[in-house]
C-alpha cells in the first residue's frame, strides 16, 4: 500500500511539473512559473494539489448539450444599447474648443466689418 500512495505521489508531481512548464504564462496565477516549480518541488504533494486548485487558470469550453439542440440553446437576444460617444482625448477637446474660440472671433470680426461697411 505505501508503494501505492507512493507512485500517485510521483506521478502527480511529475505531472504537475510538466504542466506548469508547459502552460502559457497568461494561464498562471498567484506567482510567477518559477515559483510555482519551487512550491511543487519543496512541497511535491501539497505544492502539486494548490497547482491543480489555484495556480492554473482552465480554459472556458461549451460543450453542447446532446438534449437540447444547438438552436434552443441559444440566449434571447439582447437589447441594443445606445453606442457611447467615441472616446476622444484631452488635446482633441482643447483642439475643439481653441476652433470654437477662433471662429467665435472671425464671427465677431465679419460682424464688425460689415457694420464698418454699412456706415461708409
Amino acid at each position: 500500500m505505501p508503494f501505492l500512495l507512493g507512485a500517485i505521489n510521483l506521478a502527480i508531481f511529475i505531472a504537475s511539473l510538466i504542466d506548469i512548464i508547459r502552460i502559457p504564462d497568461d494561464r498562471v496565477r498567484y506567482l510567477p512559473k518559477m515559483g510555482w516549480i519551487i512550491v511543487v518541488i519543496l512541497l511535491p504533494f501539497i505544492g502539486s494539489l494548490l497547482w491543480w486548485v489555484i495556480g492554473r487558470e482552465y480554459e472556458q469550453r461549451s460543450f453542447p448539450s446532446p438534449r437540447f439542440p444547438q438552436q434552443m440553446q441559444q440566449t434571447a437576444p439582447q437589447p441594443q444599447r445606445p453606442q457611447p460617444a467615441p472616446y476622444r482625448t484631452t488635446e482633441q477637446q482643447l483642439a475643439d474648443l481653441e476652433r470654437e474660440e477662433y471662429e467665435a472671433k472671425l464671427r465677431e470680426e465679419l460682424a464688425r466689418r460689415r457694420k464698418e461697411r454699412e456706415g461708409e
